[in-house]
């Protein structure tokens, strides 16, 4: 169910495979997405089995409705369902300890980041567009905003698809250059690709985080996780971060 979980200095960071859970074919097992056609109890049932997995209350576990944008929220609590929607957003930052902030993936890159000692966290959903719009940098703007100092921050990126799989058309991939040159890639067999994990991990030295580590998991070559490129209809994984 957890792929890998890492402490460090009280911040936590997680992230799930796709076993474990109860949805069906083509969702199966542990979809912890609510917006891709699953039956949605047994999402909540997969999510309630996750949080519990980390020792965490499924209901100080803040998602997002992600929108491939560079749009922050920053959260001191849960969403109050009844009086507002959740924030069309592609990162959340948080002060308060113990609120776990989850971002979900299935081949975009979860960006997961916390400074200790200043108590503040973050998550980001960084896709092609997402890494263009610049929602990594502007992840660590807004904590920077709330004290968090960047040469502290420890920062986590977990299962996606390499550059050696995400194969696109050339005009793209000069496009995504241009803006991120460390995102220029191949594929394996010879044609333009574009390396979203590389773009990422140089925005976040060029923003100061020299504490970041990447997962060395292609998800669309891993039939432990879930791909959209791979097989379209299917679920999602989750990235979870949160300081005790």
């Amino acid at each position: 169910m957890i792929l890998g979980q890492h402490d460090e200095n009280g911040a936590h960071f997680a992230f799930t495979d796709r076993w474990g859970g109860v949805s069906a074919v083509p969702y199966e097992e542990l979809n912890l997405g609510g917006a891709v056609g699953d039956d949605p109890a047994a999402v909540r049932a997969n999510r309630a089995a996750a949080a519990k997995s980390l020792g965490l209350a499924p209901e100080l576990v803040i998602w997002m409705n992600q929108v491939h944008g560079r749009d922050v929220a920053v959260v001191d609590g849960p969403w109050d369902a009844e009086r507002e929607a959740i924030p069309s957003v592609d990162a959340v930052v948080t002060a308060r300890r113990g609120l776990a902030l989850a971002v979900l993936t299935a081949d975009c890159v979860p960006v997961l980041l916390a400074d200790p000692v200043a108590g503040i966290a973050g998550a980001a959903h960084a896709g092609r567009p997402g890494l263009v719009a610049g929602v990594v940098p502007a992840a660590v703007e807004a904590m920077i905003a709330l004290g968090a100092d960047p040469g502290r921050l420890v920062a986590r990126t977990g299962p996606a698809v390499c550059g050696r799989c995400y194969e696109v058309p050339a005009e793209m991939r000069d496009a995504v250059a241009e803006v991120v040159p460390a995102a220029w890639a191949e594929t394996s067999w010879g044609t333009p690709a574009v390396d979203v994990v590389a773009g990422v991990h140089a925005q976040l030295a060029r923003a100061g985080v020299a504490n970041a580590d990447r997962s060395p998991v292609c998800t669309l070559e891993s039939r432990d996780h879930f791909s959209y490129r791979r097989d379209r209809v299917t679920g999602r994984l989750a990235g979870y971060v949160w300081l005790d």
